[in-house]
């Protein structure tokens, strides 16, 4: 199959990366030629927020789209995707610390105990740094696979935080639209696997009441 093929071909990791650095690029020259609007700190908080929901879809689409797709070689994008994922969500996390707080700890810790929706925000943040940390081989090896694999089921979590987070964050100005739009596409990604899993347990053992 051609797309088989080209996802197969030895440039299609590196363009992969290319493209996903295009955002940050398209930011830091923002940033530099003062082209972000009147707010450059806010705007920069907010496109990294939505940079970060962006690449958690994409990455959680991987597994569909390999099974609907019959395209098995799509597997070997996941962990880069995940990746960018949890580098724009460090950078949400990092302009947030540094406009908002200018590192002060003692006022960032005041600001995550007061603010539910910073509470949830940095909780994400929290849950996606252990498996940005583990996604390597060596981590693989040195913990087991199936320790491995029950650290990264919280990549289930995430999309529920994140979304309840992003909630928060647009309900003072009552404006839910991409709020929905992402709940919609984290919703279908996540119930595709659970109905998925629900037809393959009774297969897997038999007992199983259907």
């Amino acid at each position: 199959m051609p797309a088989a093929r080209a996802l197969l071909h030895p440039a299609a990791k590196p363009l992969l990366f290319l493209l996903a650095l295009l955002p940050f690029a398209w930011l830091f020259y923002g940033a530099l030629a003062d082209r972000l609007g009147a707010n450059p700190a806010e705007y920069l908080t907010r496109a990294t927020g939505d940079w970060t929901l962006r690449f958690l879809c994409l990455t959680l689409a991987v597994t569909p789209l390999r099974v609907l797709a019959k395209l098995p070689a799509l597997a070997r994008f996941r962990r880069m995707l995940g990746l960018f994922t949890y580098f724009y969500v460090f950078l949400h996390f990092l302009t947030w610390a540094w406009f908002d707080q200018g590192f002060d700890f003692g006022e960032m810790g005041k600001d995550i105990a007061k603010r539910p929706f910073i509470l949830v925000g940095f909780a994400s943040f929290l849950l996606l740094t252990p498996l940005a940390a583990t996604s390597f081989n060596r981590a693989v090896k040195a913990m087991g696979a199936k320790r491995w694999q029950a650290l990264h089921r919280i990549v289930y979590v995430i999309p529920f935080t994140a979304i309840l987070h992003f909630f928060w964050m647009r309900a003072g100005k009552n404006d839910f639209a991409e709020v929905a739009v992402y709940a919609v596409i984290l919703g279908v990604l996540l119930g595709w696997r659970v109905s998925r899993r629900l037809a393959v347990s009774p297969k897997a053992n038999p007992s199983v009441s259907r």
